[in-house]
């Protein structure tokens, strides 16, 4: 193995990965239809340089520890124990900071993603405004694992809810 391999596990980020083995790409996109977004450049330049396997996994819908074994396969690496940590997105009962009515900035990003953008921005400057208290709405057509896990290590409470349409996001300051 070169010096510029990477081993592959829950934590290497999808942009490193593709970046380091290109032909994982296909791979990727076979394991998962959500992933066919990776094909987008603008997405693959932002969202693929901070996301990580575990929550690329989430977003597609996967055991993250079952995904990384069969990329590290496809390159040649023998399988991981497992390492990866059960990440809670989803929770049925709301949390006692949610309340409806502290709802302050809804934002629909599923035309910004649709359209081949990336809405990572945006979310952070409008969830910036809130004041402590205040609960920023945010709609996606799929999981937001990434933005979720970026906007929990600045200090926000986050809660997600998906119905058989959207995902929503309700993060309070």
């Amino acid at each position: 193995m070169s010096s510029n391999k990477i081993i592959i596990s829950p934590k290497t980020r999808v942009g490193e990965l593709l970046d380091t083995y290109p032909g994982l790409e296909p791979v990727l996109m076979e394991m998962s239809p959500a992933f066919e977004k990776l094909k987008n450049p603008v997405l693959r330049k932002t969202i693929a340089r901070v996301a990580t396997l575990q929550q690329v996994a989430v977003v597609g819908g996967l055991n993250v520890d079952e995904m990384v074994n069969r990329l590290r396969k496809e390159v040649g690496q023998s399988a991981a124990e497992t390492e990866s940590q059960d990440l809670e997105y989803l929770s049925v009962d709301s949390p006692d900071w949610f309340d409806e009515a502290m709802i302050v900035i809804r934002f629909d990003a599923s035309p910004i993603i649709n359209s081949g953008g990336s809405p990572m921005n945006e979310i952070l400057y409008k969830t910036n405004m809130l004041k402590p208290g205040e609960i920023f709405e945010l709609q996606t057509p799929f999981f937001p694992a990434p933005i979720i896990d970026m906007l929990k290590g600045k200090g926000y409470r986050v809660h997600c809810v998906k119905n058989e349409n959207n995902v929503y996001s309700f993060v309070c300051k």
